[in-house]
C-alpha cells in the first residue's frame, strides 16, 4: 500500500525565494508545505488611524514585520500626504521584506537593515550604535507585542502604530482539508480554523503555533500545540517544525 502523503497547511504567503527551509524540509522528509493565509487584511482608513494621535515624521526609524506591514505604512503616509524623508531608517524583519522596499524607494538612498535569521534581536547592535534614533512599529490591531517587549528590555522604545486590521477567512465548505499538521501564526488565523471547523478535536490534526498569543488562543479553544515556537531552544517555526518531522521519521 502506497504510504499517505503528508501535507502541512502554513497560514502565510509562500515565500518569495525558491529555495527556502520549507522546501528543504520537502526534500528531507518527503512531506508537501501548502501556503494559505487564514486572515484577511483591511486597512485602517486614515480617520482612524489619526485617532492614536501618531505623526509618522515624529519617528526616525519604521520596524517592518512583513511587506504587508511596508504597503500599509506606505499607503499611510500617502493618504496623510506625508513625503518620507530620504533619511528615514528601515528595520525589516527579513532580506525579503528589505527588498521589497524597492517598490516605494530607491534602496541605495536609504538606511534599510535586515535581520538574516528573522529576528528582531539580531539587529540589536545595529540599534544600540543609534541611540537617539525614534522608532515605530507597524502593526495589526491585534498585534503580537513580544517584539516590543524584547526591544523594551534593552531600552529601546518601540511605539506601535496599527494601520490594518486582521479578519478571520473562512474555509469553504467544497474544498478538502486533508492536512495532517496546521501552522498557525497569529490568534486571528486560530479563530479561522476555528470558525470554519468548529468540532476540531485536540489530536484531528497536529498543530504548530508561533508565539504565545497564539498559544493562548489554542488554549483557549481547548486544544494544546503539539509544536510552539519561538523559544530558547527553536527560535524559528521551521527549525522546530524539523525537529518535529525529525523525531516524526524515526519513529
Amino acid at each position: 500500500m502506497a504510504k499517505k502523503e503528508y501535507k502541512i497547511l502554513v497560514s502565510q504567503p509562500r515565500p518569495v525565494a525558491e529555495h527556502n527551509r520549507y522546501t528543504d524540509m520537502e526534500e528531507e522528509f518527503g512531506v508537501t508545505f501548502d501556503f494559505r493565509p487564514l486572515i484577511r487584511l483591511d486597512g485602517l482608513d486614515v480617520r482612524d488611524f489619526r485617532k492614536q494621535h501618531i505623526n509618522p515624521l515624529d519617528y526616525t526609524a519604521v520596524l517592518l514585520k512583513t511587506r504587508v506591514a511596508a504597503d500599509q505604512y506606505f499607503r499611510i503616509c500617502s493618504e496623510m500626504r506625508i513625503t518620507v524623508p530620504d533619511t528615514m531608517h528601515f528595520y525589516c524583519l527579513s532580506e525579503s521584506i528589505a527588498g521589497y522596499l524597492q517598490k516605494y524607494i530607491p534602496y541605495r538612498k536609504r538606511k534599510v537593515f535586515y535581520s538574516e535569521n528573522n529576528s528582531f534581536e539580531e539587529l540589536l547592535p545595529t540599534m544600540n550604535r543609534r541611540p537617539n534614533e525614534k522608532y515605530m512599529m507597524v502593526v495589526s490591531e491585534n498585534y503580537n507585542d513580544e517584539v516590543i517587549k524584547m526591544l523594551g528590555t534593552h531600552k529601546i522604545q518601540v511605539k506601535p502604530a496599527v494601520m490594518y486590521r486582521s479578519v478571520p477567512a473562512e474555509w469553504r465548505a467544497d474544498e478538502p482539508f486533508d492536512y495532517q499538521m496546521i501552522v498557525i501564526f497569529t490568534p486571528t488565523g486560530v479563530a479561522s480554523i476555528h470558525n470554519s471547523f468548529p468540532d476540531m478535536k485536540p489530536g484531528d490534526k497536529v498543530i504548530a503555533a508561533f508565539g504565545q498569543n497564539t498559544v493562548a488562543a489554542f488554549k483557549s479553544y481547548g486544544i494544546e500545540p503539539d509544536i510552539i515556537a519561538p523559544s530558547p531552544e527553536f527560535p524559528s517555526i521551521t527549525s522546530a517544525i524539523h525537529n518535529y518531522l525529525s523525531g516524526n521519521n524515526k519513529k
